[in-house]
């Protein structure tokens, strides 16, 4: 389950724990997070839908779902 803090700092966590640093992206430019907040917010167990949003920040590949959010190094 994902923590009640706002999902694009959970994203820029997890970018910094693969060793990105801040400085070298610009999240909020790349993606809507208030978008990307109440997409995910607004499916979950009622709605039956398996939502999984996918998208790139440099070299890593972030995946969200209704209850996760990981970052991979691309391959």
């Amino acid at each position: 389950m994902m923590s009640n803090r706002p999902l694009l700092l959970e994203i820029s966590t997890a970018l910094e724990e693969q060793g990105l640093d801040r400085d070298e992206y610009q999240l909020q430019q790349e993606i809507d997070a208030e978008a990307l907040e109440r997409l995910v917010d607004s499916t979950g167990p009622q709605t039956e839908t398996d939502l999984e949003i996918r998208f790139s920040v440099g070299e890593f590949r972030v995946l969200v779902t209704e209850s996760d959010m990981t970052v991979s190094r691309a391959s």
